[in-house]
């Protein structure tokens, strides 16, 4: 049964024979890379990459469930971008506008 499993997915038109499967594979890089800097600080983190990082997610996640074949391998790493980089621009906002705010208010 098993032996059945594996080799559906090694025939599969998404699978390790193709590009359709090393390609999101190797884009978890990317996602992992914005996991790591969750420790640095936020004046470190760029806008413009974050919302590019957010919108290649946003993009890229809606584009792997209306192609044929389904790419659910493409579709995960693309909702862990979009994730990780909403969460990165949280953040930066947070940093850059609340507690700027905070300190305004502190001063009077």
């Amino acid at each position: 049964m098993a032996s059945s499993k594996l080799k559906a997915l090694w025939n599969h038109p998404a699978g390790p024979k193709t590009i359709h499967f090393w390609a999101p594979t190797f884009k978890w890089g990317i996602s992992i890379a914005n996991i790591v800097d969750f420790s640095k600080p936020p004046e470190k983190i760029s806008y413009p990459q974050q919302v590019v990082v957010t919108l290649t997610g946003l993009i890229w996640s809606r584009y792997s469930t209306v192609i044929t074949p389904k790419n659910w391998n493409l579709f995960s790493v693309s909702v862990a971008m979009a994730g990780t980089g909403l969460y990165q621009l949280n953040r930066k906002i947070r940093h850059d506008y609340i507690s700027e705010a905070k300190e305004v208010h502190a001063k009077e």
